[in-house]
């Protein structure tokens, strides 16, 4: 069993188990949304593990590709349209 440790900010302490697992602490996944059966993504990056939700990475690129867009266009009704075009010459 994981230890919990005691929460100091957006840190805390957890033992790793024999089979090599960690419990992420409920307050944590609560404040990520993290719930039962949730896909995460684990990534290393300057010697540290990071753990994120596989929803945050998509709100982030989509904000990431908003910045560059003009107010009012959608790219999925673009690509739409691009796909009928192309359907229509096959």
């Amino acid at each position: 069993m994981a230890d919990m440790g005691t929460p100091t900010g957006s840190e805390t302490r957890v033992r790793v188990n024999e089979n090599g697992r960690v419990v992420i602490p409920a307050s944590f996944r609560k404040t990520l949304g993290i719930r039962a059966g949730d896909e995460v993504v684990l990534e290393m990056k300057d010697d540290e593990l990071r753990i994120s939700t596989v929803k945050s990475r998509v709100e982030r690129a989509q904000r990431r590709v908003r910045r560059y867009m003009k107010s009012g266009r959608s790219l999925a009704d673009e690509l739409i349209a691009e796909r009928r075009e192309a359907a229509k010459r096959e």
